[in-house]
């Protein structure tokens, strides 16, 4: 069910619109009477609701990825130029006060 053209396509907002629209059609099918062919209904269902649940795994697994990369990167930059990373922080830290304090202020 995995495919990773399809999952590098869709969004996540796109994937919760997906989600919405199979909960929306299982509560059509628990409001109608029980047919023959709510069998093969649910098991498309669960069919999709599987695909739909790989795609976020893949996205969350991406995302995680991507975050530690990102946290890693820091950390070594931080490490290699401590004092101008203490410097930048001193910078902002500046910024953020004065900003903070004309709001304040007013």
């Amino acid at each position: 069910m995995k495919n990773n053209k399809d999952s590098a396509q869709h969004t996540p907002k796109e994937l919760m619109h997906e989600l919405q629209s199979l909960v929306s059609e299982a509560q059509s099918m628990m409001g109608d009477s029980v047919t023959e062919h709510s069998h093969d209904a649910v098991n498309r269902l669960r069919e999709r609701f599987g695909a739909v649940q790989d795609r976020f795994s893949e996205i969350y697994q991406d995302t995680r990825k991507k975050v530690v990369a990102g946290a890693k990167y820091t950390d070594h930059a931080i490490r290699e130029n401590p004092y101008q990373a203490v410097a930048v922080a001193l910078g902002v830290g500046v910024l953020v006060g004065v900003v903070i304090g004309r709001r304040s202020s007013r």
